[in-house]
């Protein structure tokens, strides 16, 4: 005697023909929560193409990934997150480019003593 036959399913108080699948409801972009990790993403890459902080580029790529799995608006959220981005990229070519300066000089100043 099984509970899951089917002499049970006619005993079923549940109206499968009343179900209706789930619709969101239509929000207004302007009613939207803020997105805290694009925001937290520009800061981050903003202070690492300023201080040349390579963690904080490190950090705004992390809060630009989170951010773009968690798009509501897709327009104006990917308008913030591009931007973030950029300014990530930018921090570490700042880096890149800072290393190379200091290699090169440090590379003449060791021919010039030869």
């Amino acid at each position: 005697m099984s509970s899951h036959g089917n002499s049970n399913s006619a005993n079923d108080p549940r109206m499968p023909s009343a179900a209706k699948p789930f619709v969101a409801p239509m929000v207004n972009p302007q009613d939207l929560p803020v997105d805290y990790s694009g925001f937290i993403a520009v800061i981050f890459g903003i202070a690492g193409v300023m201080f040349r902080y390579k963690l904080s580029s490190w950090l705004a790529i992390i809060f630009c990934a989170q951010s773009l799995t968690n798009l509501r608006n897709f327009e104006t959220d990917l308008k913030q997150v591009s931007m973030a981005m950029m300014f990530a990229i930018m921090g570490f070519s700042h880096l890149c480019f800072n290393m190379m300066v200091l290699l090169v000089t440090y590379l003449t100043s060791f021919m010039l003593e030869l």
